[in-house]
């Protein structure tokens, strides 16, 4: 076990969706009745931890049928490889990570701000880098693609954080999966505290274009990869924090 793992809290925010939330790279489940979908993976070592998680709800890790990959950064894609091994299971990224969740080529670095520096250094001391193994990406994503959970979950491309970051779209639950192109503070749990473009991008003003993109999606659930879940009226909170940014 990873130091980085820490521990794991199971909230269940919609009979359908659990949230897994770690200290850092939260994990999202959803249940269909032909077996679960994971949204993102953990650091790495969280494999472990959120086949105890699915133990815990009812279910069997052979019964993840889908594993989601938002963005190809190690607090996403941690668990992933140990994941892909439990059986029957279909791992999505967007062409433009896969390649270094494959382990093919490095992620390009964070464009990073003067004040993100100290973050960015803590925030890695966290994640054992050495631990993190490839992981094959068994179909390739891109704008417009719709993924069998959730009644139809829309991939968005939202580059900026990274070249290949998507945001998951569930119109019939009204449910948003952000990865990390926005968040909340992850210190807080206030249910009021606000939504905010994601940091550490590859490309800065293209993140905060993809963030603009992404309040204008109807949704009432919004779940990040940083932070606690909006749980009702996430589209409000989206347009609020675009009002901010004027």
């Amino acid at each position: 076990m990873f130091p980085s793992v820490g521990r794991m809290d199971i909230v269940r925010l919609t009979p359908e969706l659990h949230f897994f939330r770690f200290p850092v790279g939260h994990v999202y489940l959803w249940e269909d009745a032909d077996g679960l979908t994971l949204i993102d993976s953990g650091a790495p070592g969280a494999g472990a931890r959120i086949a105890e998680g699915i133990l815990e709800i009812g279910h069997h890790p052979g019964d993840v049928r889908r594993l989601v990959l938002t963005h190809g950064h190690i607090d996403h894609v941690g668990g992933a490889a140990e994941i892909a091994s439990w059986g029957d299971v279909t791992v999505y990224a967007h062409r433009a990570d896969a390649p270094a969740v494959r382990g093919e080529a490095e992620m390009p670095p964070a464009d990073l701000s003067d004040w993100e520096r100290p973050i960015f250094e803590r925030a890695n001391k966290e994640i054992s880098v050495a631990a993190l193994r490839p992981v094959r990406v068994d179909r390739e994503v891109e704008d417009g693609d719709v993924i069998g959970f959730g009644g139809g979950a829309r991939v968005v491309p939202v580059p900026g954080h990274t070249a290949g970051s998507v945001v998951l779209h569930l119109p019939a639950y009204g449910v948003l999966f952000t990865g990390d192109i926005a968040a909340r503070d992850p210190g807080s749990d206030d249910p009021d505290t606000p939504v905010f473009p994601g940091v550490f991008n590859v490309d800065p003003p293209q993140a905060l274009d993809s963030f603009r993109r992404v309040a204008l999606l109807e949704t009432e659930i919004a779940c990040f990869g940083h932070g606690e879940p909006v749980a009702g009226g996430a589209s409000a909170r989206f347009r609020e924090a675009v009002g901010r940014l004027s």
